[in-house]
């Protein structure tokens, strides 16, 4: 098989991992996933998948595209999550579907774990990491208004270690491909 078969077989998902490669290398960088990588992500998933499947198409990269904000949604309403995360999964979903997207999602919350455990221990200050992780699965099981939680989020930020979500959604989204035979 040549370097052409290769690059053009399966290429949406070929697409979407170097735009999540390019995407957790910024948002490692800067802390953010910038609009000028994730709208133009979903637009175009949206658009490939009505023009190779017409409504059908269009309704299947809708679907995804919700289950992706779906995902992270919540979890941007209280303060927990960058918009531009939300966004990323939003594209995976245009692109590739729901199931695809759901599956993916879940690999990035073992991965994103993970990291949040490492970066813990690698601080230094794992007890003060896992109380503030108790403290705030605490207000999450006790507050019911997004709006408090997300004020709660916005004052406690500055003193919070952040994780570039990007990063594990990037890792979990191709490993996943790879687990799939998707690429």
């Amino acid at each position: 098989m040549d370097w052409q078969q290769i690059l053009i077989e399966n290429w949406p998902v070929k697409l979407v991992s170097a735009i999540l490669i390019l995407a957790a290398w910024i948002d490692g960088r800067q802390l953010r996933v910038p609009n000028w990588i994730t709208f133009p992500m979903v637009f175009a998933g949206l658009i490939y998948s009505t023009a190779t499947g017409g409504w059908t198409g269009l309704g299947d990269s809708t679907v995804g595209m919700l289950v992706g904000l779906a995902c992270l949604l919540p979890l941007y309403a209280v303060g927990g999550m960058g918009a531009g995360d939300v966004k990323l999964m939003a594209g995976i979903g245009a692109w590739l579907g729901a199931a695809v997207t759901w599956h993916a999602f879940c690999v990035s919350v073992v991965i994103g774990a993970l990291m949040a455990i490492v970066m813990a221990i690698v601080d230094g200050r794992f007890k003060q990491h896992y109380a503030n992780f108790t403290m705030i699965f605490l207000e999450w099981t006790n507050i019911r208004d997004p709006r408090k939680l997300s004020a709660i989020a916005a004052e406690r930020k500055p003193t919070m270690t952040l994780l570039p979500y990007g990063i594990p959604i990037c890792i979990g989204s191709i490993g996943y491909f790879l687990y799939a035979g998707m690429i």
